[in-house]
């Protein structure tokens, strides 16, 4: 599994967020993280539509997070970006039976390899990285 940029951005945007109170314009926020202000307009309304960060208009407006960050898990965040975060394509959801399912010997270590993946991301918060962030 490889994590796009998309995903390490939404992340980073987030954490960023989380150490700032209140609105914050996303100028600020792409001069700190070094990604451009183009590239952050084009991946906020996924974090928008999807209720995790609310923009609002105007003198002092800018972004914050919809929700405490304690409840942003970096699970639901490469979920939303990634669409899954299965190790194999037999196992992304929606996908076709495999014909070799019930004879696969390597099916079980994929389906418990997701397990763990997906348990671990699931229990990191976007709070637990802020408090961790330098930046």
């Amino acid at each position: 599994m490889m994590i796009s940029t998309r995903g390490r951005y939404c992340l980073r945007v987030l954490i960023d967020l989380a150490r700032h109170e209140g609105c914050v314009p996303m100028k600020d926020v792409a001069a700190r993280q070094g990604i451009s202000l183009g590239y952050l307009e084009k991946i906020l309304p996924v974090l928008v539509k999807n209720g995790i960060v609310v923009g609002v208009q105007g003198k002092g407006g800018g972004y914050q997070l919809a929700k405490p960050a304690q409840e942003i898990t970096f699970g639901e965040i490469l979920r939303l970006t990634e669409g899954s975060l299965a190790p194999v394509a037999c196992l992304e959801e929606g996908a076709p039976e495999c014909p070799r399912a019930d004879f696969c010997s390597t099916l079980p270590v994929w389906t418990e390899l997701e397990r763990i993946v997906s348990t671990y991301l699931d229990s990191v918060t976007v709070a637990q990285a802020a408090n961790q962030s330098k930046i």
